[in-house]
């Protein structure tokens, strides 16, 4: 399981997850949304820039 926090939001991905590649994020201990890493969309919830930004971010820095 990696857990990183940002910006007041919580990203956790776990190992051996199912498919496809994705990250869960929680705000105020709620799930906010959950992000297809490989596709590069929303499988549930509701994005925002602010989130995306992030998400572009780690990826970026190779941390999801």
């Amino acid at each position: 399981m990696g857990k990183i926090r940002r910006a007041g939001y919580i990203f956790i991905t776990w190992i051996g997850d199912h498919a496809p590649k994705h990250v869960h994020v929680f705000k105020n201990g709620k799930e906010v949304m959950k992000y297809d890493l490989e596709n590069k969309q929303v499988m549930s919830g509701r994005s925002n820039r602010k989130i995306e930004m992030i998400i572009l971010e780690l990826l970026k820095e190779k941390e999801l």
